[in-house]
C-alpha cells in the first residue's frame, strides 16, 4: 500500500536542486527544507542565499538555516515538522540524533558508485584516475560517512573530453530522477539494500574521494599526456589544475589556471615551457605538447587562447 509521505529535504548547490524540483513537480509532500546559512559574498559582502532556498523559497516551501545541526531550538523545529522521511544531496554531515529521526530513515544521494569513490570530491577523483564510468547512488545514512546500505544506482559514462563541470550536470540530471525514484520505492515499499561491504568483497581495491585543496592542483608536468589530460579535466573548472611561469626574459614569474588542453602530440620536447606561435598557445612536456585553449594568466579573468594573444604580451615562459 503506498505512503503519503512527509519530507524534509537537506542540500545547498545547484546539484540539489535539482532533485529536490524532480521531488516537488512529482508533487511530493515536501514539508520543509534544510539549507546552508546566508553567507556575505563579493565586494559588496552582499548576504548570499544558497541554490536551494532561492528554490525552496519560489515554491513557497518552509526553510531552516541552521548553523548548528544539534542546536536545541533547530532540532525542535525539525520534530515539529514530523516527517517520515529525511533526504540529504550535497549538504553535510549530519549528527545521528538528526538522521535517526524519521520513521523511516534518511538516505542520501552521493554522486559516485559506492563504495567506490566515498567522500567529498568524487566527480573530479574519478576523471583524474580515468574511470570509464561513474554514476549516482542513493543510500541509507549510517555513522560512518558513506557507508550505508545502498538502495538504488545508476551508472553514467565519461566521455573523452568529460570535464568535472560537464559529468557534475550529468549527474546532476541523473540524480534527481534516482532520488524520485527511490522514494516512490520507500512510499510502495518496493526496493531491498545492499550492503556496502558485500561490494567491497567483490573489489581488488577501493578508490576514495578525499577533498581537493589548493596545493592538491598543482600540474605535474612529469607525469604522462594521459595522466596530465585527466587532471585538468578532473579539476575544470573548479578549482582548475594550476602551475607556475617564470619568463625567459624578465624572470617574472605567474600562477596559471589551465582550464581546457588537447593533446596535441607525443613528441620529446627538450624543456617544459609555455609558449604561442601561429596565434595558437602551447605547453610543452618531456613527452608531449598541449594546446592549451581555455587558461587563466594571474591577474587576468579567464580566457580562450586567441583573446589571450589579443591582449597580453605572450612570450616564451619556462615551468617551474
Amino acid at each position: 500500500m503506498k505512503k503519503e509521505l512527509r519530507i524534509v529535504f537537506m542540500g545547498t548547490p545547484d546539484f540539489a536542486v535539482e532533485s529536490l524540483k524532480c521531488l516537488h513537480e512529482a508533487g511530493k509532500n515536501i514539508v520543509g527544507v534544510i539549507t546552508a546559512a546566508d553567507k556575505k559574498a563579493g565586494r559588496g559582502q552582499k548576504l548570499n542565499e544558497s541554490a536551494v532556498k532561492k528554490y525552496a523559497i519560489a515554491k513557497q516551501i518552509k526553510v531552516l538555516q541552521p548553523s548548528n545541526l544539534k542546536n536545541e531550538e533547530f532540532i525542535a523545529e525539525l520534530k515539529e515538522l514530523n516527517a517520515d522521511l529525511q533526504i540529504v544531496v550535497a549538504f553535510r554531515m549530519l549528527p545521528e540524533l538528526v538522521w535517526n529521526m524519521p520513521k523511516y530513515g534518511t538516505f542520501n544521494l552521493h554522486a559516485s558508485l559506492l563504495p567506490q569513490y566515498r567522500g567529498a570530491a568524487p566527480i573530479n577523483w574519478a576523471i583524474i584516475n580515468g574511470e570509464k564510468e561513474t554514476g549516482v547512488t542513493s543510500f541509507f545514512l549510517k555513522h560512518e560517512i558513506d557507508t550505508g546500505d545502498i538502495i538504488f544506482q545508476e551508472k553514467v559514462t565519461i566521455e573523452v573530453n568529460e570535464t568535472a563541470g560537464s559529468l557534475h550536470d550529468k549527474l546532476m540530471a541523473k540524480g534527481g530522477k534516482l532520488v524520485l525514484k527511490t522514494v516512490e520505492a520507500i512510499e510502495n515499499d518496493s526496493f531491498q539494500t545492499t550492503n556496502q561491504q558485500m561490494l567491497i568483497d567483490q573489489n581488488a581495491s577501493i578508490n576514495e574521494a578525499p577533498k581537493i585543496f589548493r596545493e592538491d592542483c598543482e600540474i605535474d608536468w612529469s607525469k604522462s599526456l594521459n595522466q596530465i589530460d585527466c587532471f585538468i579535466r578532473g579539476l575544470s573548472p573548479y578549482p582548475a589544475a594550476w602551475t607556475t611561469i617564470k619568463h625567459i626574459e624578465s624572470g617574472k614569474t605567474l600562477n596559471v589556471k589551465v582550464y581546457e588542453a588537447k593533446i596535441e602530440n607525443q613528441e620529446v620536447h627538450p624543456k617544459v615551457k609555455l609558449h604561442h606561435d601561429s596565434g595558437k598557445v602551447f605547453i610543452d612536456t618531456l613527452t608531449g605538447r598541449f594546446e592549451i585553449n581555455s587558461l587563466q594568466i594571474e591577474g587576468k579573468k579567464r580566457m580562450d587562447s586567441k583573446s589571450l594573444l589579443n591582449g597580453f604580451p605572450l612570450g616564451e615562459y619556462t615551468i617551474l
